[in-house]
């Protein structure tokens, strides 16, 4: 218990005010605001470990719109919103009147009379998830302004085209928990996010994209790794060399995956698309072009067959800081010999940080939960405070 009062006292330290926000871009969020993020996260994670309810809510839904497939984000968002006391409903287009030509517009305020929070995922179009959110985000607001919502619903993004909050929040989580629980230990580490081969195209920009430009913010060291041609979003560059500079960090690119992870304290090799290839990808699925589709994807095999040498193996772990880098990846990773013939990483190196990178993706829930609270309560830590007082067990 004195534990969590006292890292709730920390909170009140920095000077953050995220009521009635979206969480759509960390680029958009100071530092402050993301450091309560993550230590609001950890008192949410400490209460349930020491069995502490944290039902801020009597009643109310949550959506979740994916419009792309997920395993760890979807999970993560049901376990949040039940977490705090939410009753989850997931939002299947298919099954709506979207379909039929139900406006943005019209399906935001339909879906959201008792609703307290909404999480989208629009992450295969460039150009168009980010806006779809903002889009979501205008409706709700004119909603409410009419006295149609009682409330307006806090939106997460649980993944865009230029972003993924809540991947790169829980991965700054896990490497604050690495390095001893403080942010300060994390200046001068050293991370190398690679581009690393996949059997697959079209995989989204935002992980690295969010890496690099979360991880300058707090004074790391950020080696941006690809092979030519694998270019991410212009203005996320510009952006990682931007906070880099403001924070005392570094940001490098370079198209070796060896001079990247050459002293790296930690390691995300992890695959994506090229940029201009989502681009073109974008196009013909606006198109319905099913050839063109077909033959993009040949193409970009046959383009990644190039760089199969660019795998996470035991020899590029021996190149980092004393060869005990810690590997980190959002998951699922195609690993060489287990789910498929050659990948991203070495059977080998998965297996040795498997349980690390489970570890890792275990915050996100509580990074979910924390930006929904966050943006839901005017005064979170005196929310907390309450709960924890009550000292309501979550399971009895």
């Amino acid at each position: 218990m004195s534990t969590l009062i006292d890292k709730l006292a920390v909170i009140e330290n920095l000077k953050f005010n995220l009521y009635g926000k979206d969480f759509l871009l960390t680029s958009e969020k100071s530092n402050d605001e993301l450091s309560a993020i993550i230590e609001l996260a950890e008192v949410l994670k400490e209460m349930h470990r020491q069995n502490i309810s944290s039902r801020v809510f009597d009643s109310g839904l949550a959506i979740s719109i994916f419009r792309d497939q997920s395993t760890r984000t979807r999970f993560s968002f049901a376990s949040a919103t039940n977490l705090l006391g939410l009753q989850l409903q997931e939002f299947d287009e298919k099954k709506s009147q979207v379909a039929h030509g139900e406006t943005i517009r019209e399906t935001a305020n339909m879906i959201s009379f008792l609703t307290e929070a909404i999480g989208i995922r629009d992450d295969m179009f460039i150009g168009k998830g980010n806006t779809y959110m903002r889009e979501v985000g205008s409706a709700l607001a004119d909603g409410f302004n009419h006295g149609v919502l009682h409330q307006r619903p806090a939106i997460v993004n649980l993944q865009c085209d230029i972003d993924h909050p809540t991947q790169a929040m829980a991965d700054l989580a896990h490497l604050k928990d690495w390095a001893g629980g403080s942010f300060e230990n994390l200046k001068g580490k050293k991370i190398a996010m690679t581009w690393a081969y996949s059997p697959s195209y079209g995989k989204p920009l935002s992980v690295p994209q969010g890496i690099i430009t979360l991880m300058t913010r707090f004074g790391m060291d950020v080696a941006l790794s690809y092979p030519k041609g694998y270019d991410l979003l212009p203005e996320t560059i510009e952006i990682a060399k931007k906070n880099a500079k403001e924070s005392g960090g570094k940001f490098s690119i370079s198209n070796s995956m060896d001079e990247a992870f050459k002293n790296a304290d930690i390691v995300y090799p992890k695959s994506w698309a090229p940029f201009n290839v989502m681009e073109r990808r974008t196009k013909l699925l606006e198109k319905s072009d099913d050839a063109g589709l077909k033959e993009l994807e040949k193409e970009c095999l046959a383009n990644n067959a190039k760089f199969k040498s660019w795998e996470c193996d035991e020899k590029k772990m021996n190149l980092t800081n004393g060869g005990e880098a810690l590997y980190c990846h959002c998951l699922p990773a195609d690993i060489s010999g287990i789910s498929c013939k050659e990948g991203e990483v070495s059977a080998n190196v998965f297996e040795k940080y498997r349980i690390p990178t489970y570890i890792e993706a275990s915050f996100k829930p509580f990074v979910i939960a924390s930006m929904i609270l966050a943006s839901r309560f005017r005064d979170p830590i005196a929310t907390l405070h309450r709960l924890i007082n009550k000292g309501r067990r979550r399971r009895f």
